[in-house]
């Protein structure tokens, strides 16, 4: 029997019509700006071909990937029907490829810019170039001090056309927060500036899904579009508004793998952090870390078997974690244990993984590990 035709031990099944409600959803707050899926990191775990060519079909209006074989992926999953960039910035070998891809390119200074000209010339075509502008993030871009003088610098490179420009908030997730709303008015002072030297933008968005939610005017000309990752996924940053009706849209499935009795005074686990305070009937159930179950989990999460939440008991391992069955005495080993998503009536949410581990969903989903089976549901 081949690997890949053996029964799956832990699946994450992702609903992609959920996904395209939630895309839908962040498309209606916004009209008429343009939604720009961000699916870098495979789309944050969830796989980012198949979510890709689903929102190509769904009107997206590009996406957007961290890396050129990630923008490469989607290009292909999208059959080249939907623009495709790279935020953030290239290696110097990755230009090359990136320019005779047609991928849109992210410019941050002018050595870079050059080096794109140059492969734009060598191949014979014009790099489509978004302009990285740097208002307060201090991680990629061009400073907003020095835009004003570079940027016309870019557009005067040959075989470049400064097709964006955008920029990122790093705290959008906080409703009225007054440098997030400097940075909306600095982006657009500078683009009039620009304007006036002969400089203007097709594509113009700083607005993430914190923004979408949390920042009415970087939804709004003269911006034409925002970006949306983790919205597409039914999740939030913990801190900010929740301006969105969204559906969760993935379920982290595993199975028992053994049903047993354990006596009073027995510990369980490494480290002996749980003690049987009398005879229990505990569940192990075949999944752990590798497949992203946190370990803050540990003594104070839950799973859900025959749609009640078991407690888990012990420190969480690398392919096991014990739960206590007492709630459902008739479990057997092989049946369904949902980590994450909904069985029966109950539902365990991304939002209490990443409370308890003391982090956000970001880190969460794509904490999720690859010897997980990605499955795919239209409904």
């Amino acid at each position: 029997m081949k690997s890949s035709s053996a029964p799956s031990r832990v699946t994450l099944e992702v609903s992609l019509g959920s996904v395209a409600g939630n895309f839908r959803a962040v498309q209606a707050r916004v009209a008429p700006l343009g939604v720009i899926a961000v699916l870098k990191a495979d789309a944050y775990g969830l796989g980012m071909s198949r979510i890709a060519e689903r929102l190509g079909r769904e009107g997206a209006a590009g996406i957007a990937t961290a890396e050129l074989r990630e923008a490469l992926a989607a290009q292909e999953a999208t059959g080249g029907k939907v623009p495709v960039g790279i935020l953030g910035s290239l290696m110097p070998d990755e230009i090359g490829p990136a320019v005779r891809a047609g991928i849109r390119i992210p410019l941050s200074d002018l050595d870079e810019a050059r080096a794109v000209s140059a492969a734009a010339r060598q191949c014979g075509r014009t790099a489509r170039c978004h302009v990285a502008l740097d208002t307060g993030m201090s991680r990629v871009g061009v400073a907003l001090e020095d835009a004003e003088e570079t940027v016309p610098r870019f557009a005067a490179l040959p075989g470049i056309e400064l097709e964006g420009l955008y920029s990122h908030f790093p705290t959008a997730n906080v409703p009225g927060d007054g440098a997030t709303l400097a940075q909306v008015r600095a982006v657009k002072a500078l683009v009039r500036r620009l304007a006036a030297k002969g400089v203007r933008f097709a594509a113009l968005h700083i607005a993430n899904s914190d923004g979408v939610n949390n920042v009415p005017s970087a939804c709004r000309a003269p911006f034409t579009h925002v970006r949306t990752g983790i919205n597409l996924h039914g999740s939030f940053d913990p801190l900010g508004a929740r301006a969105l009706a969204l559906k969760p849209v993935f379920t982290l499935r595993a199975r028992l793998a053994q049903v047993r009795l354990v006596r009073a005074g027995r510990t369980i686990g490494y480290g002996r952090t749980w003690t049987a305070p009398r005879d229990v009937l505990v569940g192990t159930v075949a999944a752990g870390y590798a497949d992203g179950l946190p370990l803050a989990l540990s003594n104070r999460g839950s799973i859900l078997v025959h749609g009640q939440p078991c407690p888990v008991v012990g420190r969480i391992c690398m392919d096991f974690t014990t739960v206590l069955l007492d709630q459902v005495p008739d479990a057997r080993p092989g049946d369904e244990a949902v980590c994450l998503g909904r069985q029966g009536d109950r539902e365990i949410g991304i939002d209490e993984w990443a409370t308890l581990k003391g982090t956000h969903a970001y880190e969460v989903l794509c904490a999720i590990g690859s010897r997980v089976r990605r499955t795919y549901v239209e409904s």
